[in-house]
């Protein structure tokens, strides 16, 4: 079993380490880290065709080696499956980010797009992201994040890996230095709650620049969401697909047009 291990922020992220060295405990897992060589938080799904990119080795805090790429988080995943890694990849896991991604957070989030890059590709993905509580102040400790999430990458794996479409799997783990998680809920996709502002500030020539900024991002604690089993104590698996139609209105403008013959007349 082959992984590819990714993430948005940077090959040297703590929580790409743990998650790495979690997944290398499993004797029959071989890892090839391969992830951007900076930040690229809240990137969403990007494909780099305007330029070319560069890959190099690097090493990582335990000495294991890696790649880096001057790349998006799904340009190395594309990368890496279309033949810069020459052995065959099984699954690709992305992560650990240290802030949940939920809700409407998928579409930002390079971690979740890059295991949306491996279904892509027919590749399993996933992506794992850590609660981390919003005024943190420390070393975050991802051990038992990883610990879990490997455990759970590993279940999913064996029981969905020849599905089509390839099943991506958003998993988000409440922060718990002991690993003591109420448990796994298989959950859909919750309301994100986002407090957005534009800052404007003068550069020292006078120009205008801006940062999008604002409080945390909350959410509704909603039983059977990402973000509402999270907030009590579970760790979250929600199940995404790339195919976002929208089935209800799908049928009702359906029906509408059969309805009315002229309705979309031009």
């Amino acid at each position: 079993m082959h992984i590819l291990v990714t993430n948005d922020d940077g090959v040297l992220a703590p929580g790409l380490l743990a998650l790495a060295q979690a997944l290398r405990a499993n004797p029959e897992a071989k890892v090839t880290v391969l992830a951007p060589d900076r930040n690229w938080s809240a990137s969403g799904h990007v494909k780099t065709m305007s330029r070319p990119m560069r890959i190099n080795p690097v090493a990582l805090a335990d000495g294991s080696s890696a790649l880096a790429c001057d790349g998006a988080p799904s340009d190395c995943v594309a990368l890496a499956l279309l033949g810069v890694v020459e052995e065959p990849i099984d699954l690709v896991v992305s992560g650990i980010n240290p802030n949940a991604n939920v809700g409407n957070d998928v579409t930002y989030s390079g971690t979740v797009t890059a295991a949306m890059e491996a279904s892509v590709n027919n590749r399993p993905g996933f992506a794992v992201s850590l609660d981390t509580p919003e005024h943190f102040e420390g070393v975050l400790d991802y051990t038992a994040a990883a610990s879990a999430s490997a455990k759970v990458i590993f279940k999913l794996y064996s029981f969905y890996r020849f599905d089509l479409p390839a099943p991506i799997w958003n998993i988000n783990l409440p922060y718990r230095t002991s690993g003591d998680y109420a448990g796994v809920q298989i959950t859909r996709q919750g309301t994100r709650i986002y407090s957005n502002a534009v800052v404007r500030r003068l550069d020292p020539r006078g120009r205008p620049y801006y940062w999008i900024g604002g409080d945390a991002p909350s959410g509704i604690e909603e039983p059977g969401t990402d973000y509402g089993a999270i907030k009590a104590g579970f760790i979250s698996v929600t199940p995404l697909l790339l195919d976002m139609t929208d089935n209800l209105r799908l049928e009702r403008a359906s029906q509408l047009q059969q309805e009315n013959k002229k309705f979309f007349a031009i």
